[in-house]
């Protein structure tokens, strides 16, 4: 290759032979984990919120008013109060409620650049196990925020991921307010790792400021209650471990996050005196001080183990955690890798978590349980299609799900390892996994004196109002996920058990295993039907809970009957806490008879007054018949009531905030009212439900037609839904085909179509958005009829930006885009160290830097990049490995130059060593290379040593004069054939002297 000073050298050639060997042992394909870009009518919208990853130093700048989508991605669900353990109706009585589940794996899936809150996609995980889940950590890479979507080819290798994922990603929204809802914590994984990360590295993290506090902790602390979630899991697995020296900083971090309230769980993988990346696989006194110190006190609430723990290393974690004067069920987790082991051999056995007595000694934690429906793919055979996310194959995912938690025989009151468990069609077996349902026992929120679901899985084919469908697009939001039902399935009978299974309607395929007819819900996305032979009374176990009878009280259960007229009788079976063995049978009347569509029975509970449901489900009887063939209904709600709840006022202040017009989507706000008035906010459209949250905002996907009304309905705890809110909107008023052209010069030509038969003057304003480095808020009118207007002097930095354009007095049309980006700051050289030959360096703070070359007398440095993938002739973001912030030059005074490109192409260079002598020199080999004049050089070389004088004779302002006359002469017309990159190498060098000579 040629050096930027013109000499030649030589370099090694990897012969093809030698690359296809480098990859020969990795996948061809995408990992089973990662979710795909969605493509068609389900691709992210345009201009749908989505969430990204932060750097260290995206966490340092943070502020929720310029982090993209902020305010579109926040969780208001307060934390729910769980009831106390009630052993009597638990399905396996002998558990004990103490033994704790932290479980981290993806949301919905893991997108690494297309995570929303909710979409038109039916083929989503939405988890519904939270009974048996205390915390929900998300394992889930996203790319920070300004990467190229172009970036990400998903038909490459997964290590051809050439992109930037935070060490920080915090909960999907979405995630997080189910899981408040269901009682459940949620947290942020910070994840420091020398392949998976690049270069970042926890000391990026550790810095203080002058007064000894940690300005990243703090703004973890602001994340985490601006958007809601409740703490952080730390991965520290970087292969170079944690310096000694820095060990009790990043101990005293742990400290002010937890001294916050909020919850820290630390992994067990550094060692406390060396701090070596190290595996205990037990709480010892090695890992043990990360989590309680002797100088520092409480820092983590607990730590969750590495895999390869045995039933001494679990005694003896008790025993440690004892020892230390902690609860080992609050302290230690035992962990369990779900994603790796499946149902595959164990790498551990949790029977070995068991005492003498078959009571757990530590607590559990499980990575990757959503595998259930992530690697689906993987586990059927053929890793880069796409069945995990169809349709088709939904009804997969949910028995897999059900033998993780529930366990092999897909019921809880029979767990445990069944090598005989018919799960081969779903790729799955029974004979090394016991079931969760095994060791954790289950827990609810269901209290007070109200309760009401529709059995919402937060996913569907379709939505449907009261029993109709409003809205026949598929569609997935665990926002609105009713409180799943406590068990999957416990139908307790001395007959031939019948079959329950969540009905998404007519369009779905449930698979081979069951035979119903569809019928799709009442409310939500699904209903529960319940069929097959009903030959025994039957007990369908639905609700743990802890709800008080009031005189008032009612039980309303909506149901449809697809099957003949018959003798059987269904009733609520409700278990009492002064007699959990007694089914207490409320008979639904007519129940036997086929019905016409959904019919609400409503059943008196006032003569149980003063009593405490502890658990209820239903109860099917064959009556009179012995045998009742091809039974079916289904339950489209239950609701209990005591009729204290009054019916919501109808929503204020709803606006809409952007109507883009060209891409069909909204934005729309409202006032948020108190979580214990309003549950929930329906969104609808023309009449058809898009969606609902318990929020202040929302995004619209699909707009249902270009005029028409915006109507908001509050929600109450007990499901009565308020009036209407009303917002009218007419977009065909409205200008269309909306496009901005911007030159190098800043002036951007806004240009649209008119409507037909409307006038009145345009309205254009234009505004900058989120992280911007120049605020621009600037409105200019133009006559009626024109079709363009020219905006000057708008910024070229590539600010975000949000465009309004408005006719008359009709509603303001929006367009978000980017300013076309041609400027760029230098890498600023204090962030270089350099020592003898050893330089260090540090990442670059530019939002949309991407690359960062290194050049010694002009030949360009390499450096290794992470998955093994050979050494580049730059520093890639994101990709470069951990171990090259530190390199090595050939001598200490060769010319060392930082040059760094950003994601647009700008180049801008920082010379951080140079001599004179080396500067005269490089002058010298331009001229000789004929890229400078003789004429040029000599100029060049007049005004440097012109500058040296008067820096030797103490004349230092003078001195400065004369460089930068050094770096105007290089943008005169004698230097316009000279290649940018050497022009900017020059004048880089002169700023070196400027820094220099000042200092």
């Amino acid at each position: 290759m040629f050096s930027r000073l013109g000499k030649k050298k030589k370099t090694i050639i990897v012969t093809i032979s030698m690359l296809f060997t480098l990859q020969a042992s990795f996948s061809s394909s995408a990992l089973a984990g990662d979710t795909l870009p969605y493509t068609g009518g389900s691709a992210t919208g345009l201009n749908q919120p989505t969430q990204h990853g932060y750097t260290s130093n995206d966490i340092l700048e943070w502020k929720p008013e310029t982090d993209k989508d902020a305010e579109m991605l926040r969780a208001r669900v307060p934390l729910q109060e769980r009831n106390e353990a009630f052993a009597a109706t638990q399905a396996n009585p002998g558990l004990s409620p103490d033994t704790q589940m932290f479980n981290i794996a993806g949301d919905y899936g893991n997108a690494f650049m297309d995570s929303t809150a909710y979409t038109n996609k039916f083929g989503q995980y939405t988890f519904p196990y939270w009974q048996y889940v205390d915390y929900y950590s998300y394992w889930h890479g996203m790319a920070t925020v300004d990467v190229p979507k172009d970036l990400y080819n998903p038909s490459l290798p997964w290590y051809e991921r050439w992109f930037e994922f935070g060490a920080l990603n915090i909960p999907n929204p979405a995630y997080t307010n189910a899981a408040h809802k269901n009682g459940v914590k949620s947290l942020a994984v910070i994840f420091f790792s020398s392949n998976d990360r690049g270069p970042q590295t926890y000391t990026q993290m550790l810095v203080k400021d002058k007064e000894g506090h940690f300005p990243v902790a703090e703004k973890l602390i602001e994340m985490a209650k601006y958007y809601g979630f409740d703490g952080y899991f730390f991965n520290q697995e970087e292969s170079s471990g944690v310096a000694v020296k820095d060990i009790p900083t990043y101990k005293e971090f742990l400290k002010v996050l937890r001294n916050s309230g909020l919850y820290v769980q630390w992994y067990d993988s550094v060692h406390n005196t060396t701090g070596k990346t190290r595996y205990e696989n037990e709480f010892t006194a090695v890992n043990s001080p990360f989590v309680k110190d002797v100088q520092y006190g409480d820092l983590a609430q607990s730590i969750f183990l590495n895999y390869l723990w045995n039933k001494q290393k679990m005694e003896n974690s008790k025993a440690h955690a004892e020892s230390l004067g902690l609860d080992p069920l609050e302290t230690v987790f035992a962990g369990v890798e779900a994603g790796g082991d499946r149902f595959n051999k164990q790498r551990n056995d949790l029977r070995n978590n068991l005492d003498s007595t078959g009571k757990p000694m530590n607590s559990i934690a499980m990575l990757g349980a959503d595998f259930t429906h992530h690697a689906l793919d993987e586990d059927l055979g053929g890793e880069d299609t796409i069945r995990r996310n169809s349709s088709d194959y939904q009804w997969m995912s949910f028995i897999r799900d059900r033998a993780w938690w529930t366990g092999p025989n897909l019921d809880p009151t029979s767990t445990g390892r069944n090598a005989n468990a018919p799960l081969s069609d779903v790729a799955a077996k029974g004979d090394n996994w016991d079931g969760v349902a095994a060791y954790i026992a289950e827990r609810s929120v269901i209290q007070g004196s109200n309760f009401v679901s529709n059995f919402n899985m937060g996913r569907g084919l379709g939505y449907y109002v009261n029993g109709k469908v409003s809205n026949s697009e598929e569609w997935s939001n665990i926002n609105i996920q009713d409180i799943p039902v406590t068990w999957q399935w416990w139908m307790e009978t001395s007959g031939t058990p019948l079959k329950a299974d969540f009905d998404f309607g007519p369009n779905y395929n449930a698979g081979p295993r069951y035979d119903y007819q569809k019928v799709g819900a009442y409310n939500g996305g699904n209903s529960l039907v319940v069929n097959g032979t009903l030959d025994a009374e039957n007990f369908l176990h639905l609700y743990k809970t802890d709800l008080q009878v009031k005189e008032g009280s009612k039980l309303s259960i909506t149901y449809n009957k697809t099957s003949q007229d018959d003798a059987s009788v269904m009733s609520i079976g409700l278990l009492f806490k002064d007699d959990p063995e007694k089914v207490v049978k409320v008979e639904v009347p007519n129940s036997g008879k086929k019905t016409d569509g959904w019919v609400t029975a409503n059943l008196d509970l006032s003569k149980y007054s003063g009593k405490e449901i502890a658990a209820f489900g239903i109860v099917f009887d064959n009556g009179q018949q012995e045998k009742i063939d091809h039974y079916q209904v289904n339950i489209g709600q239950v609701k209990i009531s005591d009729d204290s709840i009054e019916k919501p006022q109808a929503p204020t202040g709803l606006q809409i905030n952007k109507a883009l017009r060209d891409s069909n989507e909204m934005y729309i706000s409202w006032n948020l009212s108190d979580y214990d008035d309003v549950k929930q906010y329906n969104v609808y459209n023309n009449g058809a439900y898009v969606g609902g949250i318990y929020d202040d905002v929302f995004y619209i996907k699909n707009l249902n037609g270009l005029s028409g009304e915006i109507s908001l309905t509050a929600v109450s705890q007990d499901g009565q839904e308020s009036a209407p809110a009303v917002v009218h909107y007419d977009l065909t008023k409205g200008v269309h085909n909306i496009k901005a052209a911007q030159s190098d010069n800043g002036d951007m030509v806004v240009s649209w179509e008119n409507p037909k038969d409307v006038d009145g003057k345009i309205t254009i304003n234009i505004s900058t958005e989120y992280d911007y480095a120049k605020e621009v808020n600037k409105t200019i009118t133009v006559d009626s009829g024109k079709t363009e207007a020219k905006l000057s002097n708008m910024p070229i930095n590539g600010d975000k930006y949000h465009l309004k354009i408005k006719m008359g007095s009709h509603d303001w049309i929006s367009y978000r885009g980017t300013f076309i980006d041609k400027s760029i700051e230098a890498y600023p050289a204090e962030k270089v160290t350099i020592n003898g030959t050893s330089v260090t360096w540090e990442l670059p703070e530019a939002r949309d830097w991407h690359y960062l070359y290194v050049y010694e007398n002009g030949v360009a440095k390499t450096f290794n990049t992470t998955y093994s993938q050979g050494r580049k002739p730059y520093i890639v973001r994101g990709r470069t490995h951990l171990q090259e912030l530190t390199f090595q030059t050939q001598s200490t005074d060769s010319i060392l130059e930082f040059v760094i490109e950003d994601y647009s192409g700008n180049k801008a260079s920082t010379v951080v060593r140079i001599t004179l002598d080396g500067l005269y020199g490089v002058i010298n080999g331009l001229v000789e290379k004929g890229e400078l004049t003789q004429t040029a050089g000599e100029q060049l070389t007049e005004t440097l040593t012109t500058a040296k004088e008067h820096y030797h004779g103490g004349r230092l302002k003078q001195a400065a004069i004369h460089l930068e006359k050094f770096k105007y002469s290089i943008d005169r017309n004698q230097f316009k054939d000279v290649p940018a990159d050497t022009k900017n190498m020059l004048k880089a060098s002169a700023d070196y002297f400027l820094r220099t000579w000042a200092e």
